[in-house]
């Protein structure tokens, strides 16, 4: 089982990009209320729906479900995409990821994402990008990794 560090003074995760399994995840954030296991739901499914296009490079949580916040309205994710993947070639309920506002809407997600080539300043420094909040501090960023130990990165 994994042990996650303990929350700032602000309930966020220290700097950096803690990894763990899907099933980490939402063991850990998505109890304590009804509207995390809601939330804790929604992201298992956006996380196997993302898995099943074969694109993933890296999937990334941040926001209010990886904090202390009681009633995370929605989950914010983050995905870094292989430099062959085509949205327009994405079929069925996985499509809709690639839209944002049918994401927030139909998945209730705020969903990122862009090509691995795309990432100005490279992968390190897009995923530095997601630690910085609206008021410019810095928070820590969950990576789901792969529970198959064979697997690399997502």
């Amino acid at each position: 089982m994994k042990k996650w560090p303990v929350f700032d003074d602000n309930g966020d995760l220290p700097v950096g990009i803690h990894q763990a399994t899907i099933n980490e995840v939402v063991r850990h954030f998505g109890a304590g209320s009804r509207q995390r296991h809601l939330v804790g739901q929604r992201l298992e499914r956006i996380f196997t729906l993302a898995i099943s296009t074969g694109q993933v490079a890296r999937f990334i949580v941040f926001g209010s479900f990886v904090t202390t916040k009681p009633e995370p309205g929605d989950v914010d994710i983050f995905m870094l995409m292989e430099d062959s993947f085509d949205a327009n070639q994405v079929r069925g309920e996985a499509g809709i990821l690639f839209d944002h506002q049918s994401a927030q809407n139909v998945l209730g997600a705020s969903v990122f994402w862009l090509r691995r080539l795309a990432a100005i300043g490279g992968e390190s420094e897009a995923l530095q990008h997601w630690q910085i909040k609206r008021d410019n501090t810095c928070r820590g960023i969950v990576e789901v990794i792969s529970d198959d130990p064979q697997r690399s990165g997502t």
